[in-house]
């Protein structure tokens, strides 16, 4: 397939790559400023939702805006997120206390769900088949240097300047996207789908009208946000608002069940609906949505316990730690970039399970460390998890990328990125009860009283070791390695259910969708032999 010529890539690329440092930044820019926010409104109760309010957003609109940029374009749904984005952006800014402000991040999350969806489908339809991974690699390394420069970002802005000002910087890097977006993002394929309906309408003859106007499943939509709403609002605040066990717990649980098969009856009946049925129905694109969500869930061990075991255990300080769990982010981008020599030689589903297998070998590692151990340990076990990390998960998103057409292809990547982030969110309720479980059994055990009870109030007694005599530290210290090992061994058996998916459930060989050749201008339509269709091709998937 040919693709747009790279001179006119350019712009587009640059206002792909802005928007997504923007959705990255603001995922975890926040979390050193908490103390300043705080201290000037107040809320520290609830402070914990200016993340998972921006999570809860971004995540449940997403097939929502994968739909709406398979039926209308990715070029207004971009636009229409950038400009979410920028007036959530301004509001947080103005923010008068702290449920001013959690509303407003929620408004920049739907933003947020916007751009990380839509970027990621612009650039399967700017790049062949063979050329994504130069996209999709540059796209990890703006996604994981903004994750890891956020919080250093975010601390500085706060402590030397005004957190507001997390906000503002916000406005120049999104107008510069949104201006390059406008001015120079076309679509090809979106000239091709109005054509292709101009031929049919042609063909049936002037008396039998124009072509049905696309229609929006709105009820679907709804159903959509208020299921994914619930369940993300119980992985959320489960076991950190409220007990497990608790009437909330409960109650949230039983409403998504109930709304889940509500959204059932409501997409089964629809004519275009917001969760098309082929996406769990096409083995290839059902394992890849099984084998991100897994990802989602094993994340959470590095990403989250990773820097609490580098303070706790280590004795290292915040920056410190995130250099240990910057190793990751190092290898990652490599390994996606060079997974087309891997995928072209032996197929996507093998370099899917030769990642996976690397993963597995580091979680599994992970608890056999040394205690207290050397910093440099993790970090060469992230260095590897890293690789392997990229080699699996670039390519089965350009696997489901590939193996549909134009107007299908925001709909698939929408359905990969939500179950992932779904993984995410059961990861960090699953593996946070897990290590607060085995944290609680190891304390049952602990020399003296009055010790904390839980993972983060043992990491803060840790911070002051004055307070503590250095048996108990030790003893703490002991604990937490603990905890954070059980978490990497539960990551490890998510690792192993992946494998499973992809060998038994992902199909030998992924099925590629041949577009006809793109133009950026509007042309004549394609000839018939230019017409989409499937095949396999061995060039590309020798699995």
């Amino acid at each position: 397939m040919t693709a747009i010529p790279e001179p006119r890539r350019g712009p587009v690329v640059a206002a792909l790559m802005l928007g997504m440092a923007l959705a990255a930044l603001d995922g975890t820019i926040l979390s050193t400023a908490v103390p300043q926010i705080v201290g000037d409104l107040g809320g520290f109760s609830v402070f914990s939702w200016l993340f998972s309010g921006y999570l809860l957003a971004a995540t449940v609109t997403l097939p929502l805006y994968g739909k709406l940029s398979d039926t209308f374009g990715r070029k207004p749904v971009l636009i229409a997120g950038i400009i979410l984005f920028l007036i959530g952006s301004v509001l947080c800014a103005t923010a008068w206390n702290m449920g001013s402000l959690i509303a407003f991040r929620v408004v920049q999350g739907l933003g947020g769900g916007a751009i990380q969806g839509t970027v990621q489908t612009i650039a399967a339809d700017l790049y062949p088949l063979k050329e994504r991974p130069k996209i999709q690699a540059k796209l990890s390394t703006v996604w994981a240097t903004s994750s890891i420069a956020g919080p250093a970002l975010g601390g500085l802005l706060a402590g030397y300047a005004d957190w507001r000002w997390i906000f503002v910087i916000n406005l120049p890097v999104g107008a510069l996207a949104l201006y390059l977006t406008v001015r120079h993002l076309h679509e090809p394929g979106r000239t091709r789908d109005r054509e292709t309906r101009a031929a049919a309408r042609t063909k049936r003859g002037p008396g039998t009208g124009a072509p049905p106007r696309p229609r929006v499943d709105w009820a679907g939509a709804l159903a959509v946000f208020a299921t994914g709403t619930l369940l993300v609002t119980a992985l959320v605040q489960g076991g950190v608002a409220w007990p497990w066990l608790s009437a909330p717990s409960l109650a949230l649980l039983a409403g998504t069940a109930l709304l889940a098969v509500v959204t059932f009856l409501v997409e089964r009946r629809a004519a275009e609906p917001i969760i098309p049925g082929w996406v769990w129905r096409r083995r290839p694109i059902a394992a890849v949505n099984l084998a991100l969500g897994a990802l989602g869930l094993l994340m959470i061990a590095p990403t989250v316990f990773l820097p609490t075991y580098a303070q706790s255990v280590l004795g290292l300080g915040p920056i410190a730690a995130g250099f240990v769990l910057s190793a990751m982010t190092l290898t990652w981008p490599i390994s996606a970039a060079l997974s087309d020599r891997v995928y072209n030689r032996i197929g996507f589903r093998r370099t899917a399970i030769t990642g996976m297998s690397f993963a597995l070998l580091v979680l599994l590692a992970f608890p056999l460390l040394p205690f207290p151990g050397q910093a440099w340990q993790p970090a060469l076990l992230m260095l590897v998890l890293g690789a392997g990390l990229g080699l699996f998960q670039l390519p089965l998103i350009i696997a489901v990328q590939g193996s549909v057409g134009w107007s299908e292809r925001g709909t698939a990547t929408a359905s990969i990125l939500f179950c992932r982030q779904l993984g995410q969110s059961v990861g960090a309720a699953l593996f946070g009860a897990l290590a607060n479980g085995v944290l609680t059994n190891k304390l049952a055990d602990a020399p003296g009283t009055g010790l904390p009870g839980d993972l983060d109030s043992v990491a803060h007694a840790l911070d002051d070791p004055a307070a503590l005599t250095d048996r108990a530290a030790d003893f703490l210290r002991r604990a937490v390695d603990s905890a954070v090992d059980s978490v990497f061994l539960g990551a490890a058996l998510a690792a192993a259910l992946c494998l499973l998916v992809l060998l038994f459930v992902a199909p030998r060989r992924f099925p590629v969708h041949q577009d006809p050749a793109p133009d950026p201008d509007p042309a004549p339509a394609p000839t018939p032999a230019a017409r989409p269709h499937k095949a396999t091709d061995p060039a590309t998937d020798t699995s």
